[in-house]
C-alpha cells in the first residue's frame, strides 16, 4: 500500500489537469463474499480544484464501491472521508513540504479520536493542535521510501475510525480483512523507523494518543480473530507480540519504551474458565463478558537506566543503575460505550515479573570485566533483645543474690516484590518477581492445585487496588525506583575505545497476570512479551 509515492507523483501528473485520479486501497473478488455479485473496493481519489488564492490545489477523498451502503452520488460510489484543500506547490515564502496539510490533518484527526485521550486528572491536559514544524521536519529529514511506511500507517489508522466506527458493519469487516490484516507488520518498530522519530519530536502526550489508538485497533482485530476462527486469512497470521517499542539515549539515560495489547502477548498459562453446566461446551456469559473486557487492555512500559562514563589511565569505567521502571496496564475504550463495563472496572491484568538486561554487543572483545551488586533478600528480619538484672542484698550477707531475665523478639517483614541481579555473558540482568506476601508463591508461575483446592481464592490478591497494603498503585500500575535494586553495575572497557560511540543493547521482558479481583470467577492467565533494541554509548571525554 504505497500511497505516499502515488500522492507525491501527483505534482508531476498531467492527467490531474483534466480528470480525477484514483488509487485502489483494497479490493475483494465477487466470490469472496456470499450473496454479492459485485467487486467491493475502497479507493483514494484525487481531484483538482482551486485554493483560496486561486492556486492549483487538490482534494483527496476515500470512496466505497460495490457495497450495499453505496449511494448514487457518483454512480455506485460513496465518499466517506474528504481532506482539506492541499496546494500542489509551495509558494516562495512558504518552505513547507508539499502535501504537509494532508499529513497534519490525518495526524490531528487521529489524536482527537484517540481512546483515553481526555481521561486525565489535570484540567489543563487538553491537547492543542499539532504544530507544523515537527511534522515538516519529519517529512523533510527522511527519504520518500522510509516516509512511505509511516504515511501508510497513519492513513490506515485514520481509516479505522471511518470504516469501523462510522460506516456500516460490512465496510468495517472489509477493512479488517482486506486492509488491516495484510498490513499488520506496519505496527512494528522495525518497519516504521520514522514513527519513532515522530514520537521523539511531538512528545509523550501525543505519543500516548497514537499508541493507544494502535492498541485499540489491534484489540478489535484480535477479538474478530477469535469470533471468526474459521477464516484462514486470519488464522494463518501471527497473533502475538503485536505492538511497538523503541529505545533511545537521552541526557545520560538509556530509555526503552514498549507498548502491546495484552491479548497479543504470548500466553504462558491460563485456565479454561467456567463452563455452562447445561451446555459443557459453552462458556458462561459472565465470563465471556469478562474476557471481552480483558481484551481491551494494553501494557505500557517505560524502562530508564542511568549510566555514567569515567576515564582512567588504563581503562574506561561504565556504570549503570536503574533510574525508573514504570509498568501500567491501561484500559482501552471510551467511557460512553460498553468497552468499559463499570462492573468490571477493577478486573484487569497486573505486572507479575519484570526482567531488564543491558550490556555490550554480543561478542564484544573490548569489555574487560563486569561487576554486579548484591541481590536483595526477600525477607528482612529484625531482632530485639532485652536484658534485665535484679540484685538483692540482705543485711549481713557478703554475697548478693542476682537474678537475670532476658527477652527476645523477632519481627519479619515480607516484601511483595523480590528484586535481584544476575548476569548473562557481559549483560547485567535486573529481575523483579511478584510474590504472594502470605504464602511466598511467585505469581507469574503459580498454578492452582490439581482438583481445584480453592482455585485462586488461596492467593492474597483480591482487593489488590485498595487499602494501604496494596502491592500496586491505585490505577493498577507499578513503579520501581533505583533504590529497589540496590547498587548499580559496572563494566571496564579497553582504553582503545575512547572517542568512539558504541552500540549498547537493552531489553526487557514483562509478564502480566490476571486473577479475579471483585468477580466470582476462577479464570486466571499469565502473558509475557519481550522487547530488545540498541542504544548509543558515547565514550567521548568532556573538554572541561
Amino acid at each position: 500500500m504505497d500511497i505516499w509515492s502515488w500522492i507525491s507523483d501527483l505534482t508531476n501528473s498531467d492527467e490531474l489537469n483534466y480528470s480525477q485520479l484514483t488509487f485502489q486501497l483494497a479490493s475483494s473478488s465477487p466470490s469472496s463474499y456470499k450473496n454479492n455479485d459485485s467487486t467491493q473496493s475502497i479507493h483514494l481519489r484525487a481531484e483538482r480544484t482551486l485554493g483560496s488564492n486561486s492556486e492549483p490545489s487538490v482534494v483527496f477523498s476515500v470512496c466505497l464501491r460495490g457495497f450495499q451502503c453505496s449511494s448514487s452520488e457518483d454512480g455506485d460510489e460513496k465518499i466517506i472521508w474528504s481532506s482539506d484543500t492541499c496546494p500542489l506547490s509551495s509558494s516562495d515564502d512558504d518552505r513547507s513540504p508539499t502535501f504537509l496539510p494532508l499529513v497534519l490533518q490525518l495526524l490531528q484527526e487521529i489524536v482527537t479520536r484517540a481512546p483515553n485521550a481526555h481521561d486525565s486528572t489535570c484540567p489543563r491536559s487538553q491537547l492543542q493542535k499539532l504544530k507544523p514544524e515537527p511534522v515538516s521536519w519529519i517529512l523533510d529529514s527522511h527519504s520518500p521510501e522510509s516516509f512511505s511506511s509511516f504515511f501508510s500507517l497513519i492513513f490506515l489508522t485514520r481509516l479505522f475510525w471511518t470504516c469501523v466506527c462510522d460506516a456500516p458493519s460490512e465496510v468495517g469487516c472489509f477493512y479488517f480483512h482486506s486492509m488491516l490484516t495484510p498490513n499488520l507488520e506496519g505496527f512494528s518498530c522495525k518497519h516504521a523507523p520514522v514513527l519513532r522519530n515522530f514520537f521523539l519530536t511531538v512528545g509523550t502526550d501525543v505519543e500516548l494518543c497514537f499508541v493507544r489508538t494502535f492498541g485499540y485497533m489491534l484489540a478489535k482485530w484480535l477479538i474478530l480473530k477469535d469470533v471468526e476462527a474459521g477464516l484462514k486469512s486470519l488464522t494463518l497470521l501471527p497473533s502475538k507480540n503485536l505492538g511497538f517499542s523503541y529505545a533511545v539515549e537521552s541526557h545520560g539515560l538509556w530509555i526503552l519504551k514498549g507498548y502491546s495489547p495484552v491479548k497479543s502477548m504470548q500466553c504462558m498459562q491460563s485456565s479454561s474458565g467456567q463452563k455452562n453446566r447445561q451446555f459443557p461446551g459453552v462458556i458462561e456469559a459472565r465470563e465471556s463478558l469478562l474476557k471481552y473486557a480483558l481484551a481491551h487492555q494494553q501494557l505500557e512500559a517505560v524502562i530508564q537506566l542511568e549510566y555514567t562514563v569515567r576515564f582512567f589511565d588504563n581503562f574506561i569505567q561504565v556504570n549503570a543503575r536503574v533510574d525508573n521502571i514504570r509498568i501500567h496496564v491501561v484500559k482501552l475504550g471510551f467511557k460512553n460505550n460498553s468497552d468499559n463495563d463499570q462492573n468490571l472496572a477493577d478486573e484487569k491484568h497486573f505486572p507479575s515479573r519484570i526482567r531488564v538486561w543491558v550490556g555490550p554487543e554480543i561478542g564484544a572483545g573490548y569489555v574487560g570485566g563486569l561487576s554486579l551488586a548484591r541481590s536483595t533478600d526477600n525477607t528482612e528480619r529484625e531482632m530485639e533483645m532485652q536484658k534485665t538484672l535484679k540484685g538483692i542484698t540482705s543485711g549481713n550477707s557478703k554475697v548478693p543474690s542476682v537474678t537475670e531475665t532476658a527477652k527476645m523478639a523477632t519481627r519479619t517483614k515480607i516484601k511483595n516484590w523480590r528484586c535481584e541481579q544476575d548476569v548473562e555473558g557481559n549483560a547485567a540482568v535486573f529481575d523483579a518477581i511478584l510474590c504472594d506476601n502470605t504464602t511466598g508463591v511467585e505469581i507469574a508461575t503459580w498454578r492452582p492445585p490439581v482438583g481445584g483446592g480453592g482455585g485462586v481464592m488461596g492467593l492474597n490478591f483480591r482487593g489488590r487496588y485498595t487499602g494501604s497494603g496494596r502491592p500496586f498503585t491505585k490505577s493498577g500500575g507499578m513503579i520501581f525506583a533505583g533504590e529497589e535494586y540496590g547498587e548499580g553495575v559496572g563494566w571496564r572497557l579497553s582504553k582503545e575505545m575512547e572517542g568512539s560511540v558504541l552500540k549498547w543493547r537493552i531489553g526487557g521482558e514483562v509478564c502480566v497476570t490476571y486473577l479475579p479481583n471483585d468477580v466470582a470467577c476462577s479464570y486466571y492467565e499469565t502473558r509475557c512479551i519481550e522487547w530488545c533494541d540498541e542504544v548509543d554509548l558515547p565514550l567521548i571525554p568532556s573538554k572541561t
